[in-house]
Formats: structure tokens, C-alpha cells, sequence
């Protein structure tokens, strides 16, 4: 099972998610993408990591897609989120574009039989973007477009609530 869950900044996708994967038995992975360039990402790194403690995840950092082969076969994963593996894929020197996060996702989803996957929608913002801006946000937009179509499950997630575009509620 494959599900994808896009929302905007706090609208509960990731509550939403872990939620869903800890109702799954067998091994829970997540799956952290961020990579802690300042405080103020390493204090968002700290609440995710305060906020899953005791649910039974191991955590498996991937700020790049070549790192998501680490994620053990059979896991029930999250990952969480990608937004930033597509910017890393970007614009680490290390990355390979962002065809290399669509295709490491999609490996990911044929060895886990339960992958969970957060992204946001950042696209309704209302600014004229331009340059690397403009760029990450037509990538980003044609990765969830194309785990959409592939996904057994997509939800937008509005307030804590997902409104279910493919699929439904297990």
C-alpha cells in the first residue's frame, strides 16, 4: 500500500501520518530528509524526533534518494518529507537531480509493503515566482504528480483532515 499526503506547512499531514503508520503491525521506519542547515531546522528536526519518541520508529536519516536503499526491505515506512529530498536532490552538490527522488521513491515503495509519504503543496502560494524558485516548485509539483498517479492512496490534508482524492481510509 502506497500513500501519499500532501498538505500545506502545519496542516497536520505528519500527525496524520505517523497515526496511520503506527496503526501497522511489524517494523516502523521513518525516513528524515531534513537536513539541519540552522537552528531553526535542527529545532523542527528536534519536535518531529520529541513527537514520534516511543512509537516504535527507527529512524533512518536520507537526506538524499541513494541513501533511501538503507531502509530495510519489508519496513512499513514514512518518509517524511519530499519537499526537502527534492531540494536536496536539487541543490546539494552531492545530489543528482530530481528524477533521482522520484525513482528512489519508487524503489522505496516496491520493497515496503506499506509506504507512507509526506510532501507539501506549495504551489496555491499566489507570487510570481522565477529562477531556482520557480524550478523546485515545477519539479516538485511533477514528483507528486507522477507518485499520485502511482500511489494506491492520496490525501490532502486540510486542518488535520484528509480529504481523499485516490483510495480512501484503510
Amino acid at each position: 500500500m502506497f500513500t501519499l499526503l500532501i498538505g500545506g506547512s502545519a496542516s497536520g499531514k505528519s500527525d496524520l501520518a505517523e497515526g496511520m503508520v503506527c496503526r501497522l503491525p511489524g517494523p516502523r521506519v521513518y525516513i528524515a530528509t531534513m537536513q539541519a542547515f540552522d537552528d531553526e531546522c535542527r529545532a523542527r528536526i528536534a519536535r518531529h524526533r520529541a513527537r514520534r519518541a516511543g512509537k516504535g520508529f527507527s529512524t533512518v536519516e536520507s537526506p538524499l534518494a541513494a541513501q533511501l536503499a538503507g531502509v530495510p526491505a519489508g519496513a512499513n515506512a514514512l518518509l517524511e518529507c519530499l519537499s526537502n529530498l527534492a531540494a536536496n536532490e536539487m541543490y546539494d552538490p552531492a545530489g543528482q537531480g530530481p528524477e533521482a527522488a522520484l525513482a528512489g521513491v519508487l524503489a522505496l515503495a516496491a520493497r515496503c509493503p506499506h509506504l507512507t509519504v509526506v510532501t507539501n503543496e506549495v504551489f496555491s502560494g499566489g507570487a510570481d515566482y522565477e529562477g531556482d524558485t520557480l524550478s523546485y516548485l515545477r519539479a516538485l509539483a511533477g514528483i507528486n504528480r507522477a507518485l499520485a498517479a502511482r500511489a494506491d492512496r492520496v490525501a490532502e490534508v486540510v486542518c488535520g483532515l484528509p480529504n481523499w482524492l485516490k483510495g480512501g481510509p484503510a
